[in-house]
């Protein structure tokens, strides 16, 4: 087991916050001192049978701490799904069969070894006790939280003031989230941000059995392709887990740099210090490659890149473009990057910066094989470099600069 100072750096990578630190230190601290790892728990509802990489975002942190030597709980949430999670829902959730549960649940299982170490995982579902619990069981747990803290929370405030119906079936989530933490005797509790008053129900229930509280760490919600929504099946901006690894490749192409960055830091361990020193295409590729590698093996990982260069990089681009650009110190803001807008207005090859927006906008402009989608975007710029410019189905520039 690490150094406390070195299980730290890796532990907070990523992490939005941690209740609370000095509490965490003092368990590492112990667990050191008594060769005792700690038990690290995170809990997924099998609602949907395929997992995208929103959700690896806990998984990659259970693997931080299984690295470390701790003990790694993966918890099906085979009972709360069929409950539904109430969280940042504007109306009851539609319960899921028993069935239905339990199909997903093996996807679920098949999936998350891509990532966590077979041999070192201990996967528990909450049916092992909730199911045997009895109504004096249950009784007695719901007496242990009150009505008016659970209408604290947002999502049920927000449902009462607008007057939409509340099941009395959904204040039971929490609760029975919460009991999972006593349960299972969870040191740390890893959920999304969204899950903070779940996590925090955790640490009371806990408290009221007579437990040490766990410590609870929440990470950030992982945005989609699109760079704005959460990543999510129903909106369209996820990449699955057992997507094809040339589509996985292309999407995480498609990401913009801002976002590949974030992406970099929750989803791999790789250095961001040397990330942000490639050229943005050379780091993206690189990313795309270590994500396809970590779902497909690594000659996926590779021939997908190889793939993607031949298709966007030598194929679709014509040997003499329409237009050359030389761009000037005076170009670049800072001295570093351009915005897409005024790059694209810069190869005369639309009529105005309205129109370069609107192109960019409707994915209309490539850069290097990489789709734009984000017209405030700024594109970083290397010198003596040149960049390919794709602008609509038939206009090319190429862009350098030189100091």
């Amino acid at each position: 087991m690490k150094e406390i100072h070195q299980q730290l750096d890796l532990i907070q990578r990523g992490a939005v916050e941690v209740i609370h630190q000095v509490e965490l230190e003092a368990k590492l601290k112990r667990a050191l001192a008594e060769n005792r790892p700690l038990r690290i728990k995170a809990g997924f509802d099998p609602t949907a049978p395929d997992l995208h990489l929103g959700h690896t975002v806990l998984i990659h942190k259970l693997k931080h701490f299984q690295d470390l030597g701790h003990q790694v709980i993966f918890l099906i949430g085979d009972f709360t799904g069929m409950i539904g999670d109430p969280t940042g829902v504007s109306e009851t959730r539609k319960a899921l069969t028993k069935e239905q549960v339990q199909e997903n649940a093996k996807t679920y299982q098949r999936q998350i070894f891509k990532i966590l170490d077979q041999n070192k995982t201990t996967i528990e579902f909450n049916s092992r006790w909730m199911g045997a619990m009895s109504a004096d069981g249950l009784i007695q747990l719901a007496a242990h939280y009150r009505v008016a803290r659970m209408m604290e929370r947002d999502d049920f405030h927000k449902r009462y003031q607008e007057q939409k119906p509340i099941s009395v079936h959904e204040f039971l989530y929490p609760l029975v989230q919460g009991y999972d933490s006593v349960a299972l005797k969870a040191d740390v509790e890893l959920g999304g941000t969204d899950q903070k008053f779940n996590l925090l129900v955790g640490r009371e229930l806990q408290r009221d059995y007579g437990q040490e509280s766990q410590v609870v760490i929440t990470m950030p919600l992982l945005e989609g392709t699109d760079g704005v929504k959460k990543m999510s099946k129903s909106v369209g901006n996820y990449i699955a887990l057992e997507d094809k690894p040339g589509d996985m490749f292309g999407k995480v192409m498609s990401i913009s740099d801002q976002l590949m960055y974030r992406y970099y830091e929750l989803l791999t361990t790789e250095d961001l210090g040397h990330a942000r020193s490639l050229h943005p295409m050379e780091a993206k590729q690189t990313l795309a490659e270590l994500i396809v590698a970590q779902y497909h093996g690594v000659e996926a990982g590779k021939q997908a890149r190889a793939e993607f260069a031949q298709k966007f990089q030598k194929q679709e681009f014509p040997d003499e473009p329409d237009v050359r650009v030389q761009l000037t110190s005076q170009d670049l803001r800072d001295g570093q990057g351009i915005g897409v807008v005024d790059l694209v207005a810069k190869t005369g090859l639309v009529p105005s910066k309205s129109e370069a927006r609107r192109l960019i906008i409707q994915g209309g402009v490539e850069i290097d094989g990489q789709k734009q989608n984000d017209a405030n975007a700024v594109h970083v710029i290397a010198e003596d470099r040149q960049y390919r410019l794709k602008i609509g189905k038939k206009k090319f520039a190429i862009v350098e600069f030189k100091r």
